[in-house]
């Protein structure tokens, strides 16, 4: 086992070899490093009649998030912005680590109505409830003639 420090692997930066790698495989983000896999982190839970979605978003107000059903998709989206003319007055940063950007999660949810979704956002995470869809019936067999 490695030691590890904050969480990270003493070794990652040593053995990352960005050499020749384009920044977008890294699976870096600007908005949170290499720590972006762990952002929106989702638990699903099935009740007798309806899906409920828990994501986190931590550190984003209400304002900031966007929830989207188009085509049977339901994307949910984040994006934070730092404001680069705010200026501390009372010294200088010595190490800045926050930053803007946005981020992104899609789930194929079938034919759902978006009036019948309800959203709620509190404590850093987005709650969500989608009730669950009648599955159509199909015939079980059927003749089909040919001309």
């Amino acid at each position: 086992m490695l030691p590890s420090m904050f969480g990270e692997n003493l070794f990652d930066d040593f053995f990352d070899d960005d050499f020749m790698r384009f920044p977008v495989w890294s699976g870096r983000s600007p908005l949170y490093g290499k720590h972006a896999k762990n952002l929106m982190k989702t638990d699903v839970r099935e009740t007798e009649n309806a899906y409920e979605v828990d994501i986190d978003l931590p550190g984003f107000k209400k304002d900031e998030i966007s929830v989207e059903l188009k085509d049977g998709y339901l994307t949910i989206r984040a994006a934070k912005g730092l404001d680069k003319d705010e200026k501390d007055k009372k010294g200088r940063y010595i190490r800045q680590e926050r930053y803007a950007g946005a981020c992104s999660r899609s789930f194929y949810v079938g034919d759902v109505e978006s009036k019948d979704i309800s959203a709620k956002y509190e404590d850093g995470i987005l709650k969500l409830t989608l009730p669950k869809v009648e599955k159509k019936e199909l015939p079980s067999s059927s003749s089909i003639s040919i001309q």
